[in-house]
């Protein structure tokens, strides 16, 4: 008789590492397919915006690492967003977490991670004192639309970008 299966472990919410930076490149890289994270040329572009995310305490690089160690170390890169906490005086005072980037790996979409993603990252504002959590999505992301609905965001204000 073989023994039961164990609980599967929760995915780990942390910051990414350099180490990681093609992983993530891959996850932006394309949101139908999965990019083998070796096949990302990291430029000196990608590695000044690492170090300068890594480097300034309002923002942050996080990854959803799937068998990860006991401490969240090693692992499979599954998904990525990225929080810029910005101070206001709307709100009380209180800042407001940006996400920015969100991907989950195309091939393990509807498996959860995306809630457990966003769940976790909306943990990390409130623990940080955050007051409300935000962000835009392409107007053609129906699915993404339903699914932040899902998790309780609204459709609140129309947004607005100009390129540079």
């Amino acid at each position: 008789m073989s023994a039961a299966p164990g609980p599967v472990p929760t995915p780990a919410l942390r910051p990414a590492t350099r180490a990681e930076l093609p992983a993530v490149l891959a996850l932006l890289a394309d949101e139908e397919t999965v990019v083998d994270p070796t096949t990302v040329t990291v430029t000196e572009a990608y590695e000044r915006a690492f170090a300068a995310i890594e480097a300034d305490p309002r923002n942050e690089l996080l990854v959803l690492v799937e068998d990860a160690d006991d401490r969240g170390d090693g692992g499979t890169v599954v998904g990525c967003l990225q929080a810029t906490y910005i101070p206001g005086l709307g709100k009380g005072g209180a800042e407001r977490a940006l996400i920015e980037a969100v991907r989950i790996r195309a091939d393990r979409r509807g498996s959860g991670l995306g809630r457990t993603l966003m769940q976790a990252a909306a943990a990390r504002a409130r623990a940080r004192g955050c007051a409300l959590v935000q962000l835009t999505s392409n107007k053609q992301r129906e699915d993404a639309h339903r699914f932040y609905t899902a998790l309780g965001f609204t459709s609140s204000h129309e947004g607005f970008k100009l390129a540079l």
